[in-house]
């Protein structure tokens, strides 16, 4: 890592650390009930998920009930303790540049995760996930829409549009995208913001 994303990174990762408690009460009654079904529709019966970013542990929660087995990972340690209470399992407190997994997942969930990921390095990141999918495996990621890319509400961000989805994943052989979709955010005042979704699959080489 350069020393921009290590200075950027660890000062997102101090946010979360600071306002853990607080980013949880705010996220962890957001109901993506329609996201986790559309995710999970593709994946086998009792898959292993990669929670890749897992925050409060929400959908780690959600995807347990429902009879998955769930590797929740975050890179705040204050994140990382609530949500292990949360969901009754620890969680592995790493970032996304330390993911080194190989062929260990039917799915990778990444829920507004990798866009505190530089641009310049996301598609370094999209590779690792893809060589943590089993091959046929899919992951689901989402981005606020858009083109900025920087500091808001002190952390930091990338936004993307399709063009720019496109430009970080042709470059991982392993990776293709199978469909991209726009939605409103589900929090309660904050339907105008949009989400980039993007669900991806590991190619199958013969």
């Amino acid at each position: 890592m350069t020393k921009l994303s290590h200075k950027t990174a660890n000062k997102t990762l101090q946010y979360y650390n600071e306002t853990a408690r607080t980013f949880v009460q705010g996220t962890i009654d957001a109901d993506l009930s329609k996201l986790h079904r559309r995710f999970l529709k593709l994946l086998p019966i009792q898959a292993h998920i990669l929670d890749l970013g897992c925050g409060s542990g929400r959908d780690s929660k959600a995807f347990i009930d429902a009879g998955y087995q769930v590797t929740a990972i975050d890179g705040s340690e204050g994140c990382c303790r609530l949500a292990a209470d949360y969901i009754g399992q620890p969680v592995l407190c790493q970032t996304f540049a330390e993911l080194n997994f190989d062929a260990a997942f039917d799915g990778v969930w990444a829920c507004a995760s990798l866009l505190h990921v530089p641009y310049a390095e996301l598609t370094d990141i999209f590779g690792k996930v893809a060589r943590a999918l089993r091959p046929g495996g899919y992951l689901y990621a989402s981005f606020k829409y858009g083109d900025f890319e920087g500091e808001r509400n002190g952390r930091y961000f990338t936004d993307l549009d399709e063009e720019r989805l496109a430009a970080l994943i042709e470059p991982v052989a392993e990776l293709e995208v199978v469909e991209t979709f726009v939605t409103g955010d589900v929090r309660d005042g904050r339907g105008g913001e949009k989400w980039l979704n993007v669900i991806g699959r590991r190619i199958k080489f013969d």
